[in-house]
């Protein structure tokens, strides 16, 4: 029963990590554009009268989704109409089992692995996981019988198969290298050192088969330049156009689970995970102390200096809007005056003398808190490209597949090959 209460707390852990990312992202998404075509963005939902940038908007669509009426096209296919969102859900939620995000945890004297399923076949799992997608996106298209949702399913099948091709190509040269198809071992292999002071990264090792990768990830997840299975401008809105109130929002929410398992599985693969760049699992151990007192420190400066700036616009805009908006800022500066004072009230506990049991603890805290601030920041990447590039026209996605990268793809194998034979 250990074992699956184990399993069960790691796979909440994962779920609550995937479902609030969501969250998050859909604010970062709004709040990202707004800033890159120099508007506001939105701030106008509100709880109480306070709106917390645009905070509140995301609550404000899990309600209006909720309540939304469910209007359904009469000559549907019923039962495959239904499945197709929580098949393409379900599968944004399945590929996490194999993702490491720690090394390990001790409890009661029990090593736990911080991944779901260490499986001897992790990378394939990921592949044949990830390709079921495909399905869920098919099935919306043509169960609706509609021919823009059956354009867009057609669109996103072509895709979705040209660019899993290379996926897999560039994957196979990160296989060569860490000579495994566990994802562990890949992620641990990526703790070493090239020449002494280089980390043995994926994009280290295999730069051409990062940027293959990366591409690919993005065709994958349908985001701009690769959204053409939507294609607002030419299809409507493609493979869910005929989709409304939760049946919409599981697509919706399933589009940005896979920009967190993409920018995990770059962080994974190409940038050490949750490897903490010339510091491994015994370094932090054994400076435990030196380093969980430097970042309360860094966290409690942080903090007062943050509050700091919240108090300095609460006085300078003090009665700027005559609502609750004028209360922001100061609850901005209480937040992180209490996140200071949590830091000082550490600090008094003497962290510089950390037991081994708190430095295991701390080690993994730092691991899982290096893999978190990777996978945001490639999680924002996402952001940043859609609101940048333009949308391929269907020939150019088709010839970037076929003709430019899977010839690079082949050529990369080919020498990554070569190179381990002689190395």
């Amino acid at each position: 029963m250990t074992i699956v209460y184990e399993a069960l707390a790691k796979i909440g852990f994962m779920f609550a990590l995937i479902m609030g990312m969501v969250v998050v992202l859909i604010w970062m998404e709004r709040k990202g554009a707004a800033y890159i075509q120099d508007r506001t963005g939105p701030n106008r939902a509100a709880i109480l009268g306070v709106r917390l940038a645009g905070l509140v908007h995301p609550v404000a669509d899990v309600f209006k989704l909720l309540f939304k009426e469910d209007v359904t096209p009469t000559n549907r296919h019923r039962a495959l109409y239904n499945l197709a969102p929580w098949l393409v859900m379900t599968v944004a939620l399945s590929t996490y089992a194999v993702i490491p995000f720690g090394d390990f945890l001790t409890v009661a004297g029990r090593r736990i692995p911080l991944v779901v399923a260490d499986l001897d076949v992790g990378m394939l799992y990921i592949l044949a996981v990830a390709s079921l997608g495909t399905y869920g996106v098919v099935l919306a298209g043509w169960a609706a019988n509609n021919k823009f949702t059956f354009l867009g399913g057609l669109r996103a099948t072509a895709q979705m198969i040209s660019y899993e091709i290379n996926m897999g190509l560039a994957l196979l040269g990160l296989m060569l290298v860490f000579g495994s198809l566990r994802v562990t071992d890949i992620t641990a292999g990526q703790g070493a050192l090239l020449w002494g002071f280089i980390p043995m990264w994926g994009v280290v090792v295999q730069p051409l088969g990062f940027l293959l990768f990366i591409t690919t990830v993005y065709a994958e997840t349908n985001r701009n330049p690769f959204d053409l299975p939507e294609g607002e401008s030419e299809i409507v809105a493609g493979y869910h156009l005929e989709y409304s109130s939760m049946k919409f929002a599981l697509f919706f929410m399933a589009e940005y689970a896979h920009m967190v398992i993409g920018a995990a599985l770059i962080s994974t693969l190409y940038f050490g995970g949750y490897q903490v760049p010339w510091l491994p699992r015994p370094a932090l151990e054994s400076h435990a102390g030196l380093l969980l007192t430097g970042t309360l420190i860094f966290t409690l400066v942080m903090s007062l200096l943050i509050a700091f700036a919240f108090l300095r616009r609460a006085s300078r805009e003090r009665g700027k809007f005559q609502d609750a908006r004028d209360r922001e800022p100061g609850l901005g500066a209480g937040l992180w005056l209490i996140i200071g004072l949590a830091a000082a009230a550490g600090l008094t506990r003497q962290p510089w003398a950390v037991g081994s049991a708190g430095a295991e603890v701390f080690a993994s805290l730092a691991q899982v808190g290096v893999f978190l601030f990777k996978l945001v920041f490639f999680a924002w990447l996402f952001i940043w490209v859609r609101w940048t590039l333009p949308r391929f026209r269907y020939d150019q996605l088709m010839n970037l597949g076929w003709k430019v990268m899977l010839p690079l793809g082949v050529a990369n194998l080919l020498v990554t090959a070569l190179v381990m034979a002689v190395v």
